[in-house]
């Protein structure tokens, strides 16, 4: 628990993705970089941001951010970026590689979680790789959420008897 916990401390988060914790099932985790313009990260310290329906994918040897919507500046001029283009994301040549096999053998997807900035003020993007769940999988999930909020309420003496 504590191990998580150190991994998870001094992240400023920009966005999450809600949504994919409830459309796929999280097996593996990975933390990418991500390459910017100056425009981008400005607009990233402004929370604007979104990572809802992004994915990643792999083309031509490198990993992609496609989906994600970075607003554009605020103070921003004619010159300022696309608030919808693909993304590089920087990882190493054997983790792409690897993540690729995995994408293409298994059925696997790359789904972006969160963007954050790191310790050394640097912005990075969470990864999964995840599969998709079905409708029996989002109602189990449902009832076992219901099962754990009414347990917590009867231990703490709120709930009918």
């Amino acid at each position: 628990m504590q191990k998580n916990k150190k991994k998870t401390e001094g992240r400023k988060y920009i966005t999450t993705n809600k949504k994919a914790f409830h459309d796929y099932t999280i097996l593996e985790r990975f933390e990418a970089g991500i390459s910017l313009t100056g425009t981008e990260v400005k607009s990233c310290m402004e929370n604007g941001a979104n990572l809802k329906d992004s994915y990643a994918c792999i083309r031509s040897g490198q990993l992609t951010l496609v989906g994600a919507h970075i607003a554009p500046y605020s103070q921003g001029n004619i010159e300022n970026h696309d608030p919808d283009q693909p993304r590089i994301l920087l990882m190493h040549k054997r983790e792409i590689t690897r993540l690729k096999k995995s994408v293409e053998a298994k059925g696997f997807t790359l789904i972006a979680l969160s963007m954050y900035f790191s310790p050394s003020h640097k912005i990075k993007v969470e990864l999964a790789l995840c599969r998709g769940k079905n409708v029996r999988d989002k109602r189990e999930d449902m009832k076992k959420a219901i099962d754990v909020m009414e347990t917590k309420r009867m231990m703490s003496g709120k709930g009918k008897l």
